[in-house]
């Protein structure tokens, strides 16, 4: 049997390719204004790193903001249900579900299957979410990978009194204009977005194990932070957690199989 998920969303488009034990191909690409295309390039991506074809794939789920525009899915479900379903795959002993995309937050509690219990979202405001970062990181001319690993050299760690993305954008040109360290600032950025997804991860109730997904994920300095500020320890996947929504969405499309045979 081998399936697949395909994950349009706003910055990004993934697809994962699933047999019954593991995952035989994955793509990341940048979305473009039309999902359907975005969807057709990361899955041609995907099936020519696994070396098979469309014909090879027996059932297709879709998720992210453009699943209903994805041509060649079977079903579509939402991104909150596959990075639940994705993340307990992969760690059967997670219950909290952290996912930071570019333009959203959410904080997902799930059971033991993976189903979710209970769901929180930010997507009203850029504090809170990738963009926020991207934002930050330009003005501090790095690039986002770097951002988490600068904060990580900080000596004296600044404090953002505003986690507003336009406030903490005048609040950083404050502080390079006044010579601060840029390790300093970064670490200060990367507090008041902890500090934001925190609250929202509270909302929902900590329940161990932890783990986060998301593009977000890969900055060590976001990631340390929030496990200060929840006291927990945030596991690590074993997988880029930017596909973690497809990967889910390519196991409900396994779970559509088993129960159809």
């Amino acid at each position: 049997m081998i399936v697949a998920g395909c994950d349009v969303g706003s910055l990004t488009t993934k697809a994962v390719i699933l047999n019954r034990k593991s995952i035989l191909g994955q793509a990341i690409i940048s979305s473009t204004f039309r999902p359907e295309e975005s969807a057709r390039e990361v899955m041609d991506t995907a099936l020519a790193s696994s070396g098979l074809s469309m014909k090879d794939i027996e059932f297709c789920v879709g998720t992210g903001y453009g699943r209903d525009r994805i041509p060649f899915v079977g079903k579509a479900v939402s991104e909150i249900a596959c990075h639940a379903k994705g993340s307990q795959w992969l760690m059967p002993s997670v219950r909290t579900v952290v996912d930071i995309g570019g333009q959203d937050c959410k904080a997902i509690k799930l059971d033991a299957r993976g189903n979710v219990l209970k769901f929180f979202t930010n997507d009203k405001c850029a504090a809170g979410t990738g963009r926020f970062l991207e934002v930050m990181a330009k003005i501090l001319g790095v690039s986002l990978n770097e951002l988490g690993q600068l904060s990580a050299q900080a000596k004296n760690p600044l404090h953002l009194a505003s986690t507003c993305t336009v406030w903490a954008q005048a609040e950083v040109i404050h502080h390079l204009n006044a010579k601060m360290s840029k390790a300093d600032i970064a670490s200060a950025i990367n507090q008041a977005m902890s500090g934001r997804v925190a609250i929202l991860a509270r909302s929902v109730g900590i329940e161990k194990d932890v783990c986060m997904t998301g593009g977000v994920a890969k900055n060590i300095g976001v990631v340390a932070s929030l496990e200060k500020l929840l006291n927990v320890t945030i596991r690590r996947l074993k997988v880029d957690p930017q596909l973690i929504g497809a990967l889910g969405a390519a196991v409900f499309a396994r779970e559509r199989m088993e129960g159809a045979s």
